[in-house]
This record gives C-alpha cells, structure tokens and sequence, in this order.
C-alpha cells in the first residue's frame, strides 16, 4: 500500500486513538515487510553465490575427471609397455638359455674333437730342427693383427661361460698365420666355430683357428710359423668378420696372451 492508500485510510477514520493504532499497525507491517525483503535479496544472493559456487566446482570436478582420465591413460600404456617389457626379458631369457645350451653344447663338441685328435696324434714326433712350442713362449706372432674384442677369461652369456680363446675382428680375407710351426691335423667345418684349422705343435700343444672364410691347408701338411693357413670370415655365425683364436696344452684351453708377442 502506497502514501496515498495511508492518507485515504486516515480520512476515513473518527477516531484519533484508532487513526493512531492503525498507523501503528501500518508501520510495524511496513518494517516487517521491509525485514522480509532484505532477508529475500540476501536470500537470493546467497544463492547466486551457491550456485556460481556449484558452477566453479563442477568445473573442477570435470577438469579433475579429465586429469583422471589422462592419468588412467597413461597408467594403461604405462602397463602395457612394461608387460610389452616383461615380454621382451622372458623371450631374452629364453634365447639367452638356448644360447647357452648351445654353446655349451658346441664347447662339448670340439672338446670331443680335440681329445680325438691327442688320442690320434699322440706319437707325433716333430722335426728336431725345429723349437719347442714351449721353449717359444712370449716369443710367438698373433695369429692376425689388430686388437683383441674378447679375451681369454672374459665372461660370455651373461657370466655362465668364459671365454677359452680370443676374438680378434679383422677385414674379411686378411690372412690368417700360423703361430709356431706344426701339423695340421684338422680343417673342417665345426659348429659353432665354422670352419676350422687345428695345428698340434708336439708335446701336448695346439693352436685353433676358427671363423674362418677360406682354409689355405689340408690335414696332414706341415706348417711353419707365419705361413697363410687361412682366411678371416664370418662362418659359424658370426655377426662380422673376425677370427676366434685358441691355444691348448695337454687339451686345456691356456691365455694366448702369455704366449704370443705383446
């Protein structure tokens, strides 16, 4: 109700002490409903507040569900590389025994050959003109020049296996040269060695030559030392060109370095 109702309703009373009551009344009415709509506008800008409040962490949360989701991603491709990985080490593994296998079997193979041979040669009786492999010890050429990828001792397949000879990497063809005078007793294909020349040099000694591209010598012929008996290769399965170079006294595999010149 407006000014104008307040005055029509003061013309029509009598009454002072009515007229006065009831504008009692009517400011009471005013205050209160003046009470109501400050409380409504707070009311509804609490409200405003809530629901920009609302609005602001919806926000939140859908950015916080979309790290999620990027970070769930992740953690899949995570999970599938390491069980791509795990994969990857257990075929590794498996290679690694059959390798192992392999080469111990190879190892068995030529130490079955070499206890053949001194079974077959053990009466060879070198020229008397000639020095004792012993007597030349220190004193010998390598076989090939260059310097040495593996040694004798080194571990092989992850330390299960050691090394009984050397490997020396050279160009495919270079000539390989007999260490000391002797006899070959052996030139054939090996596996594992490829093809391979044997030298028994007397008195229990030997020297192995093996990965070879070309054999120069036949069984039985004598060879002095720096004679061609080969040539370097990758026979056997190798992965390049080299030649593996082993000396053996009494059968055991013995350090070439000690024997050869330094």
């Amino acid at each position: 109700m407006g000014q104008q109702g307040q005055i029509k309703v003061l013309l029509n009373q009598e009454s002072p002490d009515t007229v006065a009551r009831v504008m009692a009344y009517y400011r009471y009415f005013f205050r209160a409903r003046n009470e109501l709509l400050n409380e409504f506008r707070a009311t509804l800008e609490a409200l405003q507040s809530t629901r920009q409040d609302i609005a602001n962490t919806l926000e939140e949360l859908e950015q916080k569900q979309a790290r999620l989701a990027r970070k769930q991603q992740d953690l899949e491709r995570a999970q599938q590389t390491r069980q791509q990985a795990v994969a990857r080490l257990n075929d590794s593994i498996e290679g690694k025994g059959a390798e192992l296998k392999q080469l111990e079997a190879d190892q068995k193979e030529l130490q079955q050959l070499l206890n053949a041979i001194r079974e077959a040669v053990v009466n060879l009786q070198v020229p008397d003109n000639y020095q004792p492999f012993k007597s030349a010890r220190s004193k010998m050429p390598w076989p090939v020049p260059g310097r040495a990828s593996s040694r004798f001792g080194d571990q092989r397949n992850q330390g299960k296996m050691r090394w009984q000879g050397v490997t020396i990497p050279a160009p495919a063809g270079t000539p390989v040269k007999a260490i000391h005078h002797g006899r070959v007793v052996y030139a054939d294909w090996l596996r594992g060695m490829g093809l391979l020349l044997i030298i028994d040099h007397g008195s229990g000694y030997m020297s192995l030559y093996a990965h070879n591209q070309t054999l120069l010598r036949e069984v039985g012929e004598w060879v002095s030392a720096e004679t061609p008996i080969a040539t370097v290769g990758d026979s056997g399965g190798l992965s390049r060109p080299a030649l593996y170079f082993e000396i053996r006294e009494q059968g055991k595999p013995v350090n070439p370095a000690r024997w050869c010149r330094r």
